[in-house]
């Protein structure tokens, strides 16, 4: 073969081969391309007709939700309407009462208007009567006052005194004839029974305060006392419930708390620890816990000391261990415990005069304070405290209700309850059974004769016995006999509203009418 004609051969072979397979190449392409353009008409419709779907269902929705709010405004038209007619009636109703209304005010304005004219005509009759009277009463005045030599307010006052002296008078009168026949033979009974009772007990008062100062040999046992970062200080407040001030007092420590037994714990403990000299919390544990036991034995024979010393006996262990607890409680500076033990004694003194059962007293008179010895730890009256107490340890309805009653917290109900009364008052308000600071007396004794030198008649007044007396000095020209009880009355009155004080204080009112006559030679 011709060597040229190969390459020509060959290279239109590959161009041949080339145009081939661009050929079905292409026809490739067109295939796809008409493939592809199917799919894409299928895509189309089927999105067409999922649009026509969605679009005939939100018209369909679009129907119903425009049919219910037509439904929904329909009824709230109704309801509307409904209700306008309703207002409508009510309006109409209250326009017919309105002019009801308007129709009574007219016929009472025409009834006004002719009682009103009424009215006047009689005033103007009633005027001319009065001053008619008027000159009748001023003419009979003018001639009274020429009879009698007086003017109009002068005998007004002089009628007015006359009858209010004639009252006092009756009053009193009547008053002392009724104080008189009751005091009669009661005064007599209960001063005899309360004399004997005070003439028979003559036991000595010792009152006991309750020490709250502890001496120390000098001030550098203050130190000991507090300890390292007031380890020592804290243990022994922690071990017996007692606050300790240690200040710039010399030589001494203060102890501060509402339980009279704890506080005697903590003073006998710290003095145990001062007199030993180890201070350290253990030995403060040990110290107080043996003085704890010691108290309870001092305050277990303290209370079965005194109902022994009263012949009381069968009460009950845990009562006696509260009894005893008042050896460590004052009252006005009074101990209670001694004022139990007097207060029995004199309730079975009176209760032997009157022919009572005297056992029975000299209980109620023992236990009648018991609730001051846990006072400070339950909220109440000491006597309601005591009364339940000694029910819950098995003491009697008679015995419960002395103590309930003998500060009047409930009414009494016996003999008894007055017998633990009187002895209760009696115990307190003898001379130097309490201590009162010094300025108080001096100001209640003040008080006292100001008040009686308040009244109409009084010349002077004394404040004599502690105060337990006062003494009114009045004018015999200006206060009668009668009247002076009355004016004792009136005083001891306005004493219990003014004053505060324990006991009773008596006034004794005294008239006197002095004559003066002298002998010359």
């Amino acid at each position: 073969m011709d060597p040229i004609l190969t390459p020509i051969l060959l290279l239109a072979s590959f161009v041949i081969g080339f145009a081939i397979a661009h050929y079905n190449k292409i026809k490739t392409i067109q295939r796809r391309y008409h493939h592809l353009e199917a799919e894409s008409r299928i895509i189309v419709d089927e999105a067409q007709r999922k649009a026509d779907t969605l679009l005939k269902e939100a018209q369909i929705e679009a129907k119903d939700r425009l049919f219910k709010m037509k439904s929904e405004f329909d009824a709230q038209t109704a309801e509307t309407r409904a209700e306008i007619k309703n207002q409508e009636k009510r309006l109409i109703q209250k326009e017919e009462n309105l002019e009801k209304k308007n129709e009574q005010i007219e016929k009472k304005e025409k009834d006004f208007s002719s009682k009103e004219k009424d009215i006047e005509s009689r005033e103007e009759e009633i005027e001319k009567k009065e001053s008619e009277y008027t000159g009748l009463i001023s003419e009979q005045k003018i001639q009274l006052e020429k009879i009698s030599g007086l003017t109009t307010d002068q005998a007004k006052e002089m009628l007015m005194r006359s009858m209010e002296n004639e009252a006092k008078y009756e009053a009193a009168k009547l008053a002392k004839k009724v104080i008189q026949e009751a005091r009669e033979e009661a005064d007599k009974e209960a001063k005899k029974i309360i004399a004997t009772a005070i003439q028979r007990y003559s036991g000595d008062f010792v009152a006991e305060r309750t020490v709250s100062v502890v001496p120390l040999p000098n001030d550098e046992m203050k130190g000991r006392i507090i300890g390292r970062e007031g380890r020592n200080i804290r243990a022994l407040e922690a071990a017996t419930g007692i606050d300790l001030i240690i200040d710039d007092t010399p030589e001494a420590v203060i102890l501060s708390g509402f339980n009279p037994v704890r506080r005697e714990v903590a003073r006998l403990s710290l003095m145990k620890l001062i007199s030993d000299g180890r201070i350290h919390p253990g030995r403060i544990e040990d110290v107080v816990k043996s003085v704890e036991e010691e108290v309870d034995l001092v305050i277990k024979e303290a209370g079965e000391q005194a109902a022994f010393d009263l012949g009381v006996h069968g009460i009950h262990p845990e009562l006696i261990k509260v009894l005893g607890r008042l050896k460590y409680r004052t009252s006005y500076a009074q101990n209670v415990l001694q004022h139990s033990i007097e207060v029995g004694f004199l309730c079975g003194i009176m209760a032997a005069e009157l022919g009572l059962n005297v056992k029975l007293a000299k209980r109620m008179g023992l236990l009648h304070d018991i609730g001051k010895a846990i006072d400070h730890e339950v909220e109440g009256p000491h006597a309601v405290i005591g009364s339940k107490l000694a029910k819950k340890f098995g003491e009697t309805a008679k015995v419960v209700q002395g103590i309930a009653a003998h500060h009047e917290d409930i009414p009494p109900s016996s003999v008894y309850d007055l017998l633990v009364q009187a002895a209760d008052s009696l115990s307190g308000a003898r001379p130097g059974a309490r201590k009162e600071l010094l300025e108080n007396y001096v100001r209640r004794l003040e008080d006292l004769e100001k008040i009686a030198n308040g009244f109409e008649g009084v010349s002077s007044s004394y404040a004599i016995q502690a105060g337990r007396e006062l003494r009114v000095m009045v004018e015999s020209d200006r206060v009668t006999d009668e009247t002076a009880l009355m004016l004792s009355l009136d005083i001891a009155k306005q004493i219990e509203e003014s004053l505060t004080f324990p006991g009773q204080i008596k006034v004794v009112v005294i008239r006197e009418t002095r004559a003066v006559g002298y002998a010359n030679k």
